[in-house]
């Protein structure tokens, strides 16, 4: 008893941790953080950092592919994290977002990339809908191999529907448009030292095909739109049933919680979310067909959420990034960067199952039992 009462002592008088220190900042002290913190990501395909920076591949275009995933992993996190329902067959919504833009916009219609984004996320949504309110009522593994098989149907139905392009997909889908602003210069590193590149530059919000930067910048914004989105319904009262639902659904359900509206409140928003991800997809890519939508980005996606922390939005945004840019930051090692990375994330699910940043009730719940089990040893000794 008394090696517990001095291990309890000696971490009641440690200094405050990292996150106990920023939580203790004045409000403005906050806000100038966050502030900074957003500047640094609209300047970081440009700042061109040494060892941050992909040299096989453009580092604009890469951190638009991270975005995308990071906006996946959001979407999917509402529906495994905060619902607690695993989905196998996200990549279908996500193939909904991009060919409703590509239908719209190239094969079958010419209407403005403003009006067709829109649609798109209304698309995927109702899908997700179709897909679960027959489905949703059962649980598990079962639930788990409808949505596999959702995913396979919408691709499949690509490939063999000449009305959608067929298995050559569509092309030609137009850029959004574009505004101009103004230019923000490079940095370059060449010399040693970081200098200014005036004659390297990339405009705001002028969307081309040699520049991705400011596809990138697009999808940053989108990324805080949804993150205050998500904040505020995990906040909310539909934050609340979701978390019941996911912890015991019976006991949720004889508490007066209508579960299953919930659930296939979740399947839709994150349905709507992934489908918004596949639209920017096919803008900045300008082509799709269904090979662009293979089981492997399922497993993908999914695997972001896992190796971040499912129910963290701080976690599964960097599970998001190890997902997708540690394989494009690793292009040059062709032969072996696939099998690392798949032997880092046996390693990861065997010795950090929670994932890298776990939600706050897994974090509890693992030291409440920590606690108890050195109180059953402490009565055992007894």
């Amino acid at each position: 008893m008394s090696t517990t009462k001095t291990s309890a002592g000696a971490r009641s008088t440690s200094g405050p941790g990292f996150k106990d220190r920023v939580n203790n900042l004045p409000k403005g002290a906050k806000i100038a953080l966050w502030v900074a913190f957003a500047v640094f990501l609209f300047l970081l395909p440009l700042l061109n950092i040494p060892f941050i920076t992909t040299e096989g591949s453009d580092f604009g275009g890469v951190l638009f592919t991270v975005a995308t995933y990071v906006l996946v992993a959001l979407g999917l996190n509402i529906v495994v994290g905060y619902a607690g329902l695993l989905d196998l067959g996200y990549v279908g919504f996500y193939a909904v977002g991009a060919y409703t833009v590509g239908v719209l916009t190239s094969e079958h219609a010419k209407l403005s990339w403003v009006v067709v984004v829109p649609v798109a996320i209304v698309a995927a949504m109702v899908s997700g809908v179709i897909l679960g309110a027959p489905t949703l009522r059962v649980r598990g593994d079962y639930l788990a191999i409808v949505t596999l098989g959702f995913g396979e149907i919408v691709r499949l139905t690509l490939v063999n529907s000449e009305w959608l392009g067929g298995a050559q997909g569509i092309s030609d889908i137009p850029k959004p448009p574009s505004i101009e602003l103004f230019k923000v210069p490079s940095i370059d590193w060449s010399s040693g030292a970081p200098v200014v590149d005036l004659d390297t530059t990339s405009t705001f919000l002028k969307f081309g095909i040699s520049d991705f930067v400011p596809y990138y910048w697009l999808a940053l914004g989108i990324i805080g739109v949804v993150l205050l989105f998500d904040v505020l319904v995990k906040s909310s009262r539909v934050g609340r049933a979701w978390e019941a639902t996911r912890e015991d659904e019976d006991a949720a359900e004889l508490m007066g919680v209508p579960t299953f509206r919930f659930k296939l409140l979740a399947f839709a928003l994150g349905a709507a979310i992934g489908g918004l991800s596949g639209a920017l997809f096919a803008t900045k890519a300008g082509f799709i067909n269904p090979q662009s939508f293979e089981l492997l980005l399922s497993i993908l996606f999914i695997a972001a959420v896992v190796v971040g922390g499912a129910g963290n939005r701080w976690g599964v945004i960097v599970g998001a990034i190890v997902v997708s840019y540690f394989p494009e930051r690793f292009r040059e090692f062709a032969d072996f960067r696939v099998l690392v990375f798949g032997l880092a994330l046996m390693l990861l699910a065997i010795f950090r199952p929670q994932g890298l940043l776990p939600p706050r009730r897994t974090v509890r719940a693992k030291r409440a039992d920590a606690r108890q089990a050195v109180l059953e040893e402490g009565e055992a000794s007894a």
